[in-house]
């Protein structure tokens, strides 16, 4: 292929990219769960969510990428561990942290009070 040619796909290939990152994931949070997560704001290079945690709620399997947390209130829950046990989890008002991708649901919400993050997606 010459040059010339590879040049002139150059312009397809980065629109088609585009294209296929405005497309929302199956397994992308705001579509499987719309009760727990909601859409802030969105341009090409953030998207911020609203996440609520409710005591006894089941969230769907879904994905997250790489993000940061901001805890809107002071926030605490029980989770299992891994290893067989449980432990607690909490988090004071304003509290920013990062959190890896990750693939989960299927499981019970254990918080203590209604809890409200905000998710901060790099794109």
């Amino acid at each position: 292929m010459t040059s010339q040619k590879l040049l002139s796909i150059v312009p397809l290939l980065l629109l088609a990219a585009v294209v296929a990152a405005a497309v929302p994931a199956p397994l992308d949070p705001i579509r499987v769960a719309p009760h727990i997560y909601q859409l802030e704001f969105e341009n090409e290079r953030v998207r911020v969510i609203k996440q609520t945690l409710r005591n006894g709620e089941t969230q769907p399997l879904h994905a997250h990428p790489d993000r940061l947390l901001v805890y809107l209130q002071t926030c605490a829950w029980v989770e299992e561990d891994g290893e067989g046990g449980k432990r607690m989890q909490s988090f004071k008002y304003g509290e920013v942290v990062w959190a890896e991708a990750e693939t989960h649901g299927g499981g019970n919400a254990s918080v203590v009070q209604e809890c409200k993050i905000l998710e901060i997606e790099m794109l």
